[in-house]
């Protein structure tokens, strides 16, 4: 099994400003090696714990850790890249090493891979079709999409139908790459002779060995109806605020149909919509409208994509593309966390002396996350920005035990949103004479 786990992984290290990637795939097991840490940012294995060499994980769940014994980064928790990342093309996760005596931290980027582990599925056990006996060969009607929460070749790359003499399946891809299955009637119909048809529709991802994923197709042959619904527009963006409220309508559609009477009636569904969209957004099947119907958090995820497709009342199916650009709030104050701190230093320190790393994390984003901070003791101690999320608490000047053997200091952050949040750290620091 060990050469096997090797071969999942795939290093790739870059120690050029204190920086480390490494790439893995999704779902090794849980003690599976990344890659000797240690060895790679040139430390000492053995001065490991005596300089409190630890890992920081930006994201509140820890999928890697260090083996302080080894140097070996490994894996803590199964890493699952769908539900990390869902449908985004790059994952990534971010760590910080950090390592005292002398004072070091180091970025660490792990890049997940995709791996084959979900196969299509259909929203629906059937896909029910209406077809008037008069229609012509050649037309095509749409099928039901399959949805795999893998990416690239590992994504739905073709359908198959059960053949027959009457049917024949064609595929329509748009320019976002969507794969669409059509059904193409080969002959015409005779309500009279056969009035209902079945077929085995299968999607297949790409993965080796390939997933599959079935869907039968209904077809109930009826009479005339000869115009499709038409939206206004292929392709809907829509921008909102994460601090929408529940039942905001964000979009009304209203497709046309030419046909009249039941044939004209036009009811609307989601065709293809994330689980994590279905918790947020319902569909008006009446009218068209799409409302919130749960919580949007930009900093959960910032874009939902979804099709909705528009049937008339003879079967006659037609999609439109619904983007939703989620627009950041500033509701997430600066969090302050010291990572490292030394709470005694000696009297005859030299001005510079470093005395605290300091972490800043706001998890919204542009100017709603651009933090600054400042001390509220400016004459005997000064904070300097050592990258966008560090600062580092140093001395200013000499340090007098006689005059002041304890500093309360207050670290205040705040952030460019409007209204601007802040945050408050109060540090104690006590100052005692070197032996």
């Amino acid at each position: 099994m060990a050469w096997q786990v090797f071969s999942f992984i795939s290093l790739l290290i870059s120690t050029i400003s204190g920086q480390l990637q490494y790439s893995v795939t999704e779902e090794l097991k849980k003690g599976s090696v990344v890659g000797n840490i240690a060895k790679d940012l040139g430390l000492n294995v053995k001065e490991l714990a005596m300089r409190k060499f630890q890992v920081i994980a930006q994201q509140k769940k820890h999928y890697l850790n260090v083996n302080l014994e080894t140097g070996e980064l490994f894996v803590s928790e199964i890493i699952d890249r769908e539900a990390l990342c869902g449908a985004k093309q790059s994952c990534i996760l971010n760590l910080e090493a950090v390592i005292e005596k002398p004072l070091n931290f180091y970025t660490v980027t792990i890049e997940i891979q995709d791996v084959n582990d979900n196969a299509p599925i259909f929203s629906d056990k059937y896909v029910d079709i209406e077809i008037s006996e008069l229609t012509s060969p050649g037309v095509r009607f749409a099928l039901g999409t399959a949805k795999d929460a893998d990416l690239g070749t590992n994504s739905v790359q073709t359908y198959t139908l059960t053949s027959s003499e009457f049917f024949s399946l064609g595929e329509k891809r748009t320019n976002d790459g969507i794969l669409y299955p059509e059904i193409i009637l080969e002959k015409s119909l005779d309500r009279e002779r056969q009035s209902f048809y079945e077929f085995v529709l299968t999607a297949f991802d790409g993965g080796q060995p390939p997933k599959s994923g079935s869907v039968i197709v209904k077809i109930d042959v009826q009479d005339v109806n000869d115009n499709y619904p038409i939206f206004s527009q292929d392709k809907y963006h829509i921008r909102l605020h994460e601090n929408a409220p529940f039942d905001f309508v964000l979009i009304s559609l209203n497709a046309t149909d030419k046909d009249e009477g039941s044939n004209s009636k036009i009811t609307y569904a989601f065709s293809q919509i994330s689980e994590n969209a279905q918790q947020i957004f319902v569909m008006d099947r009446q009218n068209g409208d799409i409302k919130i119907s749960g919580n949007l958090d930009y900093e959960t995820s910032d874009s939902y994509e979804m099709t909705v497709e528009a049937k008339d009342g003879g079967g006659h199916v037609t999609h439109c593309n619904i983007l939703i650009q989620v627009i950041d709030i500033n509701d997430n104050a600066p969090e302050i966390t010291v990572t490292s701190l030394s709470s005694t230093i000696p009297e005859d320190s030299p001005p510079g002396t470093v005395i605290a790393l300091i972490k800043i994390q706001d998890l919204d984003s542009g100017m709603n996350g651009e933090v600054t901070c400042q001390s509220s003791n400016t004459l005997s101690f000064k904070l300097i920005p050592t990258s966008s999320s560090y600062y580092k608490l140093v001395t200013t000047a000499s340090m007098d035990r006689e005059l002041n053997s304890i500093y309360n200091i207050t670290v205040q952050c705040g952030d460019n949103g409007s209204p601007p949040l802040a945050s408050n750290k109060i540090v104690y620091y006590y100052i005692y004479i070197m032996q």
